[in-house]
């Protein structure tokens, strides 16, 4: 009897479903399904991007993403989107293409 209660309790005390903490709509999908990006562990499919935990404030979540997959539609965070001013200072730290590296360019 004591766990049948323990048990309805713990159902009424759980959240139906979670939201994540930060959803993102990246232009071009990313080449991997699961990263880490600092403390954020993103989850990317059809429907976009989505993270369920971080301690980032949005506008580094943001900016982090970008810079790992490139211009972002939207971003999000516990469901409110980012204003468009602040999407667009993420946008500006958005990943370009690559670029020659130095270290490993040909040598005359």
């Amino acid at each position: 009897m004591l766990r049948t209660a323990i048990l309805a309790f713990g159902l009424l005390a759980a959240p139906a479903s979670a939201a994540p903490l930060f959803q993102a709509q990246p232009e071009v999908a990313p080449s991997k399904a699961k990263f880490a990006l600092r403390d954020t562990l993103w989850k990317c499919g059809d429907a976009g991007c989505a993270a369920a935990q971080g301690h980032s404030r949005p506008a580094v979540a943001c900016a982090v993403l970008a810079r790992e997959i490139g211009a972002l539609r939207s971003f999000s965070f516990k469901g409110e989107a980012l204003p468009a001013e602040e999407l667009a200072r993420c946008n500006a730290r958005a990943k370009t293409a690559p670029s020659a590296d130095v270290r490993t360019a040909a040598r005359p």
